[in-house]
């Protein structure tokens, strides 16, 4: 198309007038910049951060994160965003939808999940005066009932690909209260249900969707994927409760068979950490005539030292645990043989009792005078000769 021009006194007469004018690069707008008609200075500035400048520049910007300076503020993209509330609220609302639909194609999750955000708080805001008065209220109603459904569940999609699985599930309930044919919310939501492993929920979710389209492929196969991980969750859980069917089996038994054998039992406020040592029925836990094995703790207070033994049958001598672990290492004076120690173990009430050597661990457990606490038997080996110091001190801090 020709141009109609008033022609000033020094027109270029070589100028064609039919041609579209040449646009300047991005280069030559940095040289004309860096460079006034009769170069008179030099700009300090480099290319970089000419082009920074031009990026906070609305017609050349490429992301909000730079549309602002040092202040955070923008007075040319502030202008625009006052512009942006022009027109009815469900134009202003469209237009938000249409600029987040934008940052959808370029993958830009976030700021597109900002923009459907701001679309829906001009649908749910009351105030009506701030923008511009339609004229067939009918057609706006209708359109802020689309837009809502439609805001909703393309935030939902957002959130999703943000991991925001929780607020993903609140968008589609509320699309889906405006439409409950909407198959997007279905699917999303079921997604997002499934990637919290609310794999029930999911199933409901997507069953109710292909029962509306049942020849949507997506939704088929995330159905596929949910039936799946709900039949492996079902063997987890059918497992699960069988060990803790087995567990309580084998508790029952274990104290049946203590019981039998008149071990006393109790536990403290302050158990100690055994890992995975406790007192068990060996070689089958659910089998009555099965041995039992205990945790035992050989402590030489007077050398404040200990040995531990994890698993102590109950029928092994005292002795045949002695005659491995004595002499002791640590033991310079030679004082911890098995001739020459005599061994102890706490009474119920509180005491000591002096048990032989020969004895075996159920031997000592079952006379009714000694208990197991927290699990763990305690035998105190204390050198012959320095017995009757222990045997004081314990009284005495027992007095005290």
């Amino acid at each position: 198309m020709s141009r109609i021009e008033e022609l000033p006194d020094d027109f270029d007469e070589n100028l064609n007038l039919n041609e579209a004018p040449s646009v300047p690069s991005i280069e030559e707008l940095y040289q004309q910049h860096i460079s006034g008609p009769e170069q008179k200075h030099i700009s300090s500035k480099s290319f970089e951060e000419i082009v920074q400048d031009m990026s906070k520049t609305p017609l050349f910007m490429n992301s909000l994160d730079e549309a602002t300076d040092a202040d955070g503020e923008n007075i040319m993209l502030e202008a625009l965003k006052a512009m942006q509330y022009e027109g009815t609220k469900a134009e202003v609302a469209q237009g938000f939808k249409d600029r987040g639909n934008e940052m959808v194609a370029e993958k830009k999750w976030g700021d597109a999940k900002e923009f459907y955000t701001k679309g829906i708080a001009v649908l749910e805001t009351r105030i009506e005066d701030k923008w511009d008065e339609p004229e067939d209220m009918e057609a706006e109603t209708k359109q802020r009932t689309t837009l809502e459904e439609q805001l909703h569940v393309n935030r939902a999609l957002c959130n999703l690909e943000l991991k925001n699985y929780r607020s993903t599930t609140l968008d589609c309930a509320a699309a889906l209260r405006a439409n409950p044919s909407n198959i997007k919310a279905h699917f999303r939501s079921a997604s997002a249900l499934l990637a919290l492993d609310k794999v029930l929920e999911a199933l409901d979710v997507a069953s109710r969707g292909i029962k509306i389209d049942p020849d949507n492929a997506a939704l088929k196969k995330l159905l596929d994927h949910i039936r799946t991980r709900a039949q492996a969750k079902e063997e987890q859980d059918r497992r699960r409760v069988a060990e803790h069917r087995r567990k309580q089996q084998e508790k029952a038994v274990l104290q049946a068979a203590l019981k039998a054998r008149n071990i006393h039992i109790r536990g403290s406020e302050r158990p100690p950490d055994l890992e995975d040592a406790s007192i068990r029925l060996s070689p089958d836990p659910l089998s009555p005539k099965s041995l039992l094995e205990f945790p035992v703790m050989l402590l030489y207070p007077m050398h404040n030292q200990s040995d531990f033994v994890k698993a102590w049958a109950e029928k092994d001598a005292i002795i045949h645990h002695l005659s491995y672990i004595l002499p002791l290492p640590w033991d310079t004076k030679n004082e911890y043989k098995v001739p020459m120690v005599d061994c102890y173990m706490d009474t119920a009430s509180g005491g000591l009792m002096k048990i032989g050597k020969k004895l075996t661990l159920l031997e000592a457990l079952s006379n009714g005078k000694t208990e197991v606490v927290d699990g763990l038997v305690r035998i105190y080996v204390v050198p012959t000769s320095m017995a009757s110091q222990w045997i004081d001190e314990v009284k005495r801090k027992q007095g005290k």
